[in-house]
């Protein structure tokens, strides 16, 4: 068997690869003064500016200059944010499109969704994509449940030792939990049913008992909220279907029976919690019945996100701010509002889901992606007001491409995917991924990269290469361009024509790279896989 670590690197500067066989039959490959060697028996030669002579870019669902949504590979709604070891991560249910007879795409009716994606960041413009947790339905950890809706993640440290909580809807009858080492999973159920359905006391007449929430208060006690709907027209301005219940010690379980939360103006779903200094924000969507009387009397509208505050977690609640107009405002197309509001850094955001993606991509099936926009803090230290903006918001931090980069965290793509890589993610759904679906002219790119003041000279890849091209003597090639996947390449790595896993690619620059910029690989080829990069 062949070495699994070879390397062939083609600089602009060089334009040309020449290869020929050494005198132990390993391949040389001659660039400038440089001289890089893989096992082969085969003489090519290989043009990496040819390759991409007739290659088109192809168009991605935001512009470069947007941050939102987030996440454009796949669908991803009713975000949740939970803030660990300096990342966040955003939890979202995995809209997943089905189709017509015709190939059409059918309205979402969330009924086929089991799935939770996640991913997450450390400056909130550069994701890592962690995969889709299989929670739901036959093959998910919780198997009793058929679906998997708006999740929420929590995590305590138990016993010397952090431990990760995700809560998700079974449709509207019920709640369950899922268990980790790993913000990334794998994720198991360890209770074997729901932690909350409607044989709980209190909850059996709650309309829509979905849409959890959890606060974990400066104690060590924890709190979930749950619940939505409303029971009857008459009962549309206080619909009553709101819950909140103390957790028990291992999170699993509940400390006595939920209570109702009062007086919840037109509530809707979609629960949310927040302690901001002493003070309790609890949270939820408008319904669509709000009247343009108590619109002008409770200062919100239909399909809105509203506060409430109180000075104890389990209320009483009383009115505080509307915080998110519905993102038809916005962006045109409307449908539910789902938010969760976080601080990060000694700042506030929120972050929510609209249909931006969809109508990019020529769908109008109510399918919906996440955005992140500033929440801002009134001089009452309350939440107030946020704008949803395509813009999103700006880069936190430089970042740092001189560590290892898995090829699944991007700013933005076009015609690429991800999947789930190693035998526990492949099982479990979420944990190591790896970037799949290329094509001529797909790319990828991070936002901000700093290469400092001495600067990068190549770029490694490490790649595995899943079919031989009969056709040709090359499997594929990425050029690697500086601020827009147009640029002139300051680089290109040529993909060798071999089936193996862990191959090794440099694009070697034509001049070191300095500074900082966002960085664009653009792909030429297909039956390879990016597991990652690094700058040198």
């Amino acid at each position: 068997m062949k070495s699994l670590t070879r390397t062939i690197s083609a600089a602009l500067a060089a334009g040309l690869l020449i290869t020929g066989c050494g005198s132990h039959g390993e391949l040389i490959v001659t660039k400038a003064e440089e001289t890089v060697e893989m096992k082969s028996d085969n003489i090519t030669t290989v043009n990496p500016e040819e390759i991409f002579r007739d290659i088109s870019v192809q168009k991605s669902a935001k512009p470069i200059t947007d941050h939102n949504p987030v996440m454009t590979q796949r669908y991803g709604a009713d975000p949740y944010a939970l803030v660990y070891n300096g990342r966040v991560y955003l939890y979202m249910t995995g809209d997943k499109p089905s189709y017509n007879a015709d190939g059409s795409v059918k309205e979402n009716t969330y009924g086929n969704i089991n799935t939770i994606c996640v991913i997450s960041s450390d400056d909130l413009v550069n994701w890592t994509d962690h995969g889709t947790v299989y929670a739901a339905g036959s093959k998910g950890a919780a198997s009793w449940g058929p679906n998997s809706w708006a999740p929420a993640a929590a995590y305590k440290n138990i016993d010397g030792k952090d431990k990760f909580f995700l809560y998700f809807a079974n449709n509207g009858n019920g709640i369950g939990v899922l268990s980790s080492d790993s913000p990334e999973g794998p994720f198991v159920d360890e209770i074997g049913g729901p932690l909350i359905s409607r044989e709980t006391p209190n909850c059996a007449e709650v309309t829509w008992l979905f849409d959890p929430a959890v606060l974990m208060d400066d104690d060590g006690s924890a709190y979930i909220y749950v619940g939505g709907g409303v029971p009857s027209p008459d009962k549309a301005s206080n619909p009553g279907t709101a819950r909140v219940c103390k957790l028990g010690e291992d999170m699993m379980s509940l400390d006595g029976d939920p209570i109702a939360i009062e007086n919840v103006d037109y509530l809707f779903e979609d629960s949310g919690i927040n302690k901001i200094g002493d003070t309790y924000y609890y949270s939820y969507c408008s319904n669509f019945n709000v009247t343009p009387e108590a619109t002008a009397e409770l200062g919100f509208e239909s399909g809105e996100i509203v506060t409430m505050k109180s000075d104890s977690p389990m209320g009483p609640f009383e009115r505080c701010n509307a915080v998110l107009k519905n993102p038809e405002r916005f962006f045109g197309l409307g449908g539910n509002n789902h938010h969760c509001m976080f601080e990060f850094n000694g700042e506030y955001y929120i972050t929510y889901h609209s249909r931006i993606l969809e109508e990019k991509l020529g769908v109008n099936g109510g399918y919906r992606s996440t955005n992140v926009d500033k929440l801002v803090i009134n001089d009452n230290n309350e939440p107030s007001k946020s704008t949803g903006t395509r813009a999103g918001v700006p880069q936190l931090k430089a970042f740092d491409p001189y560590t290892e980069v898995k090829a699944v965290t991007l700013s933005n793509a076009a015609g690429i995917s991800t999947k789930q890589y190693g035998e526990s993610a492949v099982k479990s759904g979420s944990g190591d991924m790896i970037l799949t679906g290329i094509s001529d002219g797909a790319w990828t790119s991070v936002s901000g990269a700093d290469f400092g003041s001495d600067g990068a000279k190549e770029i490694e890849f490490t790649v595995d290469v899943k079919e031989t091209n009969t056709d040709s003597d090359y499997r594929g090639a990425i050029k690697v361009c500086l601020d827009s996947p147009s640029a002139e390449a300051i680089g290109y790595a040529v993909i060798p024509n071999e089936k193996a896993d862990g191959v090794k690619a440099v694009a070697e620059f034509n001049q070191p790279v300095t500074g900082e910029h966002s960085i664009y690989f653009v792909y030429a080829g297909e039956k390879y896989e990016v597991y990652s990069w690094i700058a040198r």
